[in-house]
């Protein structure tokens, strides 16, 4: 199945998430199907934010990216896939993050540096985005139960257990219960962020406007993590 994320740009970029990819290096086959999934989901978008999620089916969105049904399921696998597939490429990037990091560096500090490069970049990760299509399917999730509980329930639980995973690897007392308490707090300190950088753009405010503030809020958050968790992940100093 061909995977999309969300760009800076408010528009889809290839499974990787990679801001700005344009397909070069993909086959010609491969970069068709990218566009056509890419087609279909600003389609979607566009419809669900017009009309309401509910009120959209999943028939109406083919027609109008002129495709057939089956096409669409080829690409999504269900309607609310439409809206959260490509942000769901994120569930593992957490434990990515400190999986790569060096071996003398906290998981926290890994984390920090990461959401604050994303933050750089306008990464609608971050919630600090203020593409028309990237607010589109934040309110979109605000206002559609089913969606919102996916986004919030499924997400939380996928990245908390997968960052679990990657801390206990690097804990030399391989402590389920400090590893699973890490992974909460690490996670907590950028949902916290996100949703007010959400909550700013939704309320009008410009995200290069915001950065500054967004940046200063990023460092604060993960001090206060990093006083409570300190070298945690880092296997040799």
């Amino acid at each position: 199945m061909t995977r999309i994320a969300i760009g800076a740009d408010g528009t889809g970029t290839d499974g990787g998430g990679a801001a700005g990819t344009d397909g070069a290096g993909l086959g010609l086959r491969e970069r068709k199907k990218r566009q056509t999934a890419i087609r279909i989901w600003q389609t979607a978008i566009a419809l669900f934010a017009e009309r309401g999620f509910d009120e959209v089916s999943v028939a109406e969105i083919a027609a109008a990216a002129e495709v057939s049904k089956m096409t669409v399921f080829n690409y999504f696998t269900s309607k609310e896939d439409l809206v959260l597939g490509p942000m769901e490429q994120h569930i593992g990037e957490p434990a990515r993050v400190v999986r790569e990091a060096a071996p003398d560096v906290p998981a926290v500090a890994a984390l920090h540096a990461h959401y604050v490069a994303a933050l750089a970049a306008f990464d609608p990760a971050t919630g600090l985005n203020d593409q028309q299509q990237v607010i589109d399917v934040v309110r979109l999730i605000h206002r559609t139960p089913v969606l919102a509980l996916r986004a919030y329930a499924g997400f939380d639980a996928g990245a908390r257990t997968a960052l679990t995973t990657e801390l206990l690897a690097r804990d030399p007392e391989h402590d389920p219960l400090t590893a699973r308490v890490a992974a909460a707090q690490l996670l907590g300190a950028q949902l916290t962020l996100t949703e007010e950088n959400q909550r700013r753009m939704m309320a009008g405010d410009r995200a290069a406007d915001l950065l500054p503030e967004a940046l200063a809020d990023a460092d604060r958050a993960f001090a206060l993590a990093a006083q409570g968790l300190g070298d945690y992940g880092a296997t040799r100093s």
